[in-house]
């Protein structure tokens, strides 16, 4: 009899032809975990999510305020252009300037997209095709890896929780590999385990890629929320940097904007030009009262942006707290809005799916496995840190019932 996670990640097949790069790609793991916490709720179930980094607090209301206006004004219902209105170029140009000293020409190295996400996947058939490989950090946020398998790339994932190990296997990769990989993507703070680095990794990672001739994209999706005094340092801010990548911001979580879908894509002219040229056949860009939106967001809402910071550290120090009493292993994070936690060896036999099953069938709380991240991420949890500071600690108690009502249940009687 096969388990029930077994039965939800079950691969139904298409009735219809459809295209190989559809074929190969298995079930997405998190529509499978968000169709069982559907399930439940419909049961009546009060599921605490922690599955998914989606912010569950608003944006302040100043930016909503500008979203009302500028959807009064008919000339922003017209379409827009695929790489962003020049005036919301021009203020990420400002930003990374004033944040990271970091000059970029608005015209010719920023480019909007619709979330990172997005962007990414687009740069991916920008610049890869059959044959080419990209490197990749493991455990793996899913789109980095099916982004390029959806080009026709091909993909090599090294663990990147020890920062100066991964750097040491891209460059063995590179000398070994033939031909040589086209891209590096790195992604710090990480998704998922939340590895930050400093500046220095950066330098490592300008020189290799000019001595291999591979290109960066940097993932930045987390660049502002740090914690412990710890800042996330801009791969752009490096010497060279340009010359040999982009860097992905996004609006979603620095500004609770993740349903709005808005990102960027900054650095190197050639790189920006070639996702402007693919985009260009994709979409008209970004509803335009969206990017007005996000000027004034970046214009004008920096404290926001701290206190959003400052909530998250609670969060993560409530969450942290709470099951470091539990008795788990947990290294709180510097940064990111996620908890990478080690299953309790006791569960570990189960692995991180069957054990994060259980706990959303019996504890009512949804995290999302570790093994959804690749083989590097097995015996692990991700948490996400979106729910407010009650709703965390509630869900720590029902991970304790669930765990305590198991472990009493399999004593033998009289023990």
């Amino acid at each position: 009899m096969r388990s029930e996670s077994e039965v939800l990640f079950e691969d139904t097949p298409f009735e219809i032809p459809v295209a190989d790069r559809v074929r190969r790609l298995p079930p997405y793991m998190f529509g499978a975990i968000n169709r069982r916490k559907y399930q439940l709720r419909v049961e009546g179930v009060d599921v605490i999510d922690l599955g998914m980094g989606n912010p569950t607090d608003p944006p302040d209301p100043l930016i909503v305020r500008k979203i009302e206006e500028a959807l009064a004004d008919s000339r922003n219902h017209r379409y827009s252009v695929s790489n962003g209105i020049s005036n919301l170029r021009r203020e990420v140009a400002k930003r990374y300037w004033k944040r990271y000293g970091v000059r970029l020409d608005p015209d010719d190295e920023v480019l909007a997209c619709i979330g990172s996400k997005e962007g990414f996947s687009h740069m991916c058939l920008a610049l890869m095709g059959p044959g080419d490989t990209a490197i990749v950090p493991s455990p793996s946020f899913p789109v980095h890896v099916y982004a390029v398998m959806l080009a026709s790339g091909n993909v090599i994932a090294l663990d990147t929780r020890d920062p100066d190990s991964f750097l040491r296997n891209v460059a063995y990769t590179c000398e070994h590999l033939m031909p040589k990989p086209r891209v590096v993507l790195v992604n710090f703070p990480h998704n998922p385990t939340a590895t930050v680095v400093e500046q220095d990794f950066y330098v490592e990672l300008v020189r290799l890629a000019k001595k291999y001739d591979f290109l960066v994209i940097s993932d930045f999706a987390y660049a502002d929320i740090c914690f412990d005094g710890y800042v996330a340092p801009s791969f752009l801010a490096t010497p060279g940097a340009v010359d040999v990548g982009v860097e992905f911001t996004s609006m979603s979580k620095s500004y609770s904007m993740a349903g709005w879908r808005i990102g960027y894509c900054c650095g190197n002219r050639e790189m920006v030009r070639a996702l402007a040229t693919i985009k260009g056949y994709y979409d008209y860009g970004i509803f335009q009262p969206i990017q007005i939106a996000a000027i004034v967001a970046m214009r004008h809402c920096d404290a926001a942006v701290e206190s959003i910071t400052k909530e998250y550290e609670r969060r993560r120090n409530v969450l942290c707290e709470g099951l470091t009493r539990l008795g788990w292993d947990i290294t709180p994070p510097k940064a990111g809005m996620f908890v990478w936690a080690k299953i309790p060896e006791s569960w570990q036999h189960m692995g991180s799916i069957e054990f994060a099953m259980k706990l959303l069938n019996e504890g009512g709380v949804a995290v999302s496995p570790g093994r959804g991240f690749g083989e590097d991420g097995e015996n692990f949890l991700r948490l996400a840190i979106v729910e407010n500071t009650q709703r965390l600690r509630q869900a720590v108690r029902q991970i304790d019932r669930c765990l305590n009502r198991a472990e009493t249940a399999s004593m033998p009687s009289g023990s």
